[in-house]
């Protein structure tokens, strides 16, 4: 794919700050007691999969929210030509809105391959049959937290403080951006529905860190990964915000297989990520990317999001 094709790919998932303002400000401004669901992303239209194709030359790939934002998109495509060119194959990017969508296409063995986020690898991985492929590992660690963030300015001090207000979740299967707090809330017998005054789904946490940092919702609940990239790359957004609760740490989001992928295209996409850091031209996309290098991940890094998974579902 040429680098204008790219760069329009790319294009076509920011939204200009004025639009996720007038978006926002129409949403706050709206009543009920319903979520909102607001789409704050683009998909990119590709031809729709037709079903596990075991002899095509491409390799589907979907990317979620791993570690950094929307805005450094450029350098996923990167990786995602960088294991191209390694298996010899093409790369055919598929993009959905939400989580679930993505989740239904591997099961399908229309995606081969997906940067996928820890709450959806953990409820899709017997549904679908997700098999792991490797882990990002960040600043010598392979977890990664949920932050309870407000604006700097706000008076709040704890999650307690936010009830009645207007909070922002990412996905609604999300993990740190909706089901740790969640989480938070029934430990306190409280459910989002009745605690919140409005919630609102901004489709990706740089949207809700955005939303937070410009007083339009109350709080949100984001990956730290991505809080932290923004922390180093874009101060000045993050400086606006302010974490109040930490979670307990998790495994961060994994790179999986579909099950109807070929065992060998498997094992060789696996050895060209574990061996990227090693390789002049892969280090620096992962150096981009706030990666140190990608590892074999372990199925148990996982074993804290099901606890909570099933925390929930108790209380209900």
């Amino acid at each position: 794919m040429s680098s204008r094709n790219s760069f329009f790919i790319f294009a076509r998932h920011c939204f200009t700050d004025t639009i996720i303002l007038l978006v926002l400000l129409l949403l706050t401004a709206c009543s009920g007691n319903e979520d909102s669901k607001v789409d704050f992303s683009k998909t990119v239209q590709v031809s729709r999969p037709d079903g596990p194709n075991l002899d095509r030359p491409s390799l589907r790939v979907a990317v979620g929210a791993m570690i950094s934002p929307k805005e450094t998109f450029i350098y996923y495509r990167q990786i995602l030509d960088y294991i191209a060119s390694g298996l010899g194959r093409s790369v055919e990017l598929v993009q959905r809105k939400t989580y679930s969508e993505v989740n239904e296409l591997i099961g399908k063995g229309e995606i081969d391959v997906a940067f996928i986020c820890s709450g959806p690898y953990v409820s899709g991985r017997e549904k679908y049959g997700f098999e792991l492929l490797a882990t990002p590992e960040v600043k010598g660690s392979h977890f990664y937290q949920s932050y309870l963030i407000v604006n700097s300015d706000s008076p709040v001090q704890s999650l307690s403080d936010l009830r009645n207000r207007v909070f922002a979740f990412t996905d609604p299967d999300s993990h740190s951006g909706k089901l740790v707090p969640t989480f938070w809330l029934s430990e306190i017998h409280e459910h989002p529905d009745t605690f919140f005054g409005k919630t609102v789904y901004t489709y990706s946490h740089d949207n809700s860190i955005l939303a937070v940092s410009r007083g339009l919702v109350d709080g949100a609940a984001v990956d730290s990964l991505i809080w932290e990239y923004y922390n180093l790359k874009n101060p000045s957004l993050t400086a606006r915000t302010r974490i109040i609760k930490r979670s307990e740490s998790f495994g961060i989001p994994p790179v999986v297989a579909s099950k109807f992928f070929p065992s060998e295209m498997k094992t060789r996409v696996r050895e060209i990520l574990l061996a990227m850091h090693e390789d002049p031209e892969g280090s620096k996309i992962l150096h981009e990317l706030m990666i140190d290098r990608f590892v074999a991940p372990q199925e148990k890094w996982y074993d804290a999001i099901r606890e909570v998974e099933r925390e929930i579902e108790a209380t209900k």
